[in-house]
């Protein structure tokens, strides 16, 4: 089992994400704002075989892997909630265990420094999928459906909330652009 994730010095939990998080964290939070986290880089590197595909049809999802920094959103959860969000947050991410639950720094869009709860992919597991070429994506992406629904709406709305908040992911916007045009 993983340790608790650090608190806050007023005891609250501060949550990044990168993926389906930012548009549907499904906790309560007090405060939402964009954040980026140095030495990982958003990827489809992992195969969903819950969320949005299946062991037999696996979709493909969102990982943080190594390298580069990735721009997304933390939250602030309040003291109160902070064991409740964890247990969620570790049932989410840890259903097939391909993700690493890490407290990692991240700074705010304001410039503060503090520390996140985040959960990386996990290089050893089976279901990373490492670095795909476009068209392999599009393949899984479009084959993709799981217990969350298609694989492309998740595709579509990482794409979407990314584009609103100023933030450009090249393999995102190939993809949507294709999903969007039906090829």
């Amino acid at each position: 089992m993983t340790a608790p994730a650090a608190p806050a010095p007023d005891g609250s939990l501060w949550v990044f994400g990168y993926g389906s998080l930012m548009w549907r964290p499904g906790f309560a939070y007090a405060r939402r704002c964009k954040a980026t986290l140095r030495g990982w880089r958003r990827s489809l590197c992992v195969f969903s075989h819950v969320y949005r595909g299946s062991p037999e049809r696996p979709g493909l999802v969102l990982g943080l892997d190594r390298g580069g920094a990735c721009a997304g959103v933390a939250f602030e959860v309040e003291e109160a909630l902070r064991e409740t969000t964890i247990r969620y947050l570790r049932e989410r991410e840890q259903a097939t265990a391909v993700y690493l639950e890490r407290i990692a720094p991240i700074t705010l869009e304001r410039g503060e420094r503090v520390l996140a709860l985040t959960y990386v992919a996990d290089r050893l597991h089976e279901q990373y999928a490492g670095r795909l070429d476009r068209e392999a994506m599009l393949a899984y992406v479009r084959a993709g459906a799981g217990r969350s629904g298609d694989n492309p709406e998740y595709v579509l709305e990482t794409h979407d909330h990314l584009q609103a908040m100023g933030v450009r992911d090249r393999d995102l916007e190939w993809l949507s652009a294709k999903l969007r045009a039906g090829q």
